[in-house]
């Protein structure tokens, strides 16, 4: 997050001294939700501390201190008023329109670690993408995703990242598409069109076949032409729409089994009962530390299977103990406090 922020800066910076305003507050937007929806959302059981004791992680608060005392700074001419009150708030100090300038210097830089990130970031979008489109819902674990193309076999570090967040069991991540996809070549009509005249539907037909090669100065040989490289765009058409999408950077796809097994079934059944067991403790305002005794009336087809993932569910809602009765389709919990 620290480099990710010296990104930032370093980016931030750059625009608005070209005074490219739009240019910078889409840097500050895009860093928001990098900031928001994965650093702060991933790291709740690091502030939390262990099950939610309050006991949270010194270095995850001084790093987020760190973070929001800068990007504060960074934000603050374009929400001068909001940003002035957070920075108050951190610092009880002077105004952030006093402060300085943040300087890169101030943060670690790790550029290949902030394109892995970016790269895992964009990827389990594209898989949460799939999983909807494919109508799995996300509490539903699946066996696998693969990551196919360039630069992939470098995301093994934060792998797990990516497994967690679209709740697969393996992450496969190989630099082979290999019949995953296909590379297309997309001409560009509305250039060509008044260069080429007619001959741009060649150019299509063409393209649409595949008869066509790159030459040494990315150009393109197609029908009897000669193509710049502002002249046409390539992008990567996946072999099953159902199962693979392309990441933005067009050099990689992402590939989910949406296989679904009675076993996978089962188990996302049981994230389910998790889920209406904590919601079920939000109702009865129990504090996050209190052990509690659960009942549950369910009798679901696969009741025998979802009972393997007892362990798992007590951990997860701090029950000291489940008993089980029968029930209807969908689950029914009574919970008292231990």
């Amino acid at each position: 997050l620290l480099a990710k922020t010296r990104s930032l800066v370093a980016s931030t910076t750059l625009a608005l001294d070209a005074y490219d305003l739009p240019g910078a507050a889409s840097e500050i937007q895009l860093f928001i939700d990098a900031l928001n929806n994965w650093y702060i959302r991933r790291s709740r059981d690091r502030f939390w501390g262990p099950e939610g004791g309050g006991q949270g992680d010194p270095e995850a608060y001084d790093t987020l201190y760190t973070v929001l005392t800068i990007f504060t700074r960074i934000a603050a001419p374009f929400l001068p008023m909001i940003m002035d009150e957070i920075y108050g708030g951190l610092t009880n100090g002077d105004s952030v329109h006093l402060t300085p300038w943040p300087s890169v210097e101030e943060l670690p830089e790790d550029s290949g670690l902030v394109q892995r990130m970016d790269q895992i970031r964009e990827a389990a979008s594209t898989a949460l993408r799939l999983r909807e489109d494919a109508g799995l819902r996300v509490r539903l674990p699946l066996t696998s995703v693969t990551v196919a193309g360039k630069n992939a076999p470098e995301l093994n570090e934060v792998a797990d990242l990516l497994a967690e967040e679209i709740n697969v069991h393996n992450v496969i991540l190989t630099d082979e598409i290999g019949d995953f996809a296909t590379m297309t070549l997309k001409p560009n009509g509305n250039i060509l069109g008044p260069r080429l005249g007619s001959d741009v539907q060649k150019v299509f037909v063409a393209a649409k076949e595949g008869n066509w090669s790159f030459l040494e100065d990315n150009s393109i040989e197609i029908a009897g032409h000669i193509l710049e490289s502002d002249e046409y765009d390539m992008a990567l058409e996946p072999a099953d729409p159902t199962t693979t999408a392309s990441l933005k950077s067009n050099d990689a796809v992402v590939i989910l089994d949406t296989k679904v097994t009675p076993e996978l079934e089962a188990e996302g059944s049981a994230r389910d009962l998790i889920r209406t067991i904590q919601q079920a403790r939000k109702d009865a305002d129990l504090d996050v530390t209190d052990r509690i005794t659960v009942e549950v009336s369910w009798s679901p087809a696969e009741i025998d299977a979802i009972k393997n993932h007892e362990p798992a569910v007590m951990a997860a809602v701090l029950a000291n103990q489940i008993s089980w009765l029968p029930g209807d389709a969908e689950p029914n919990v009574k919970l008292t406090k231990s």
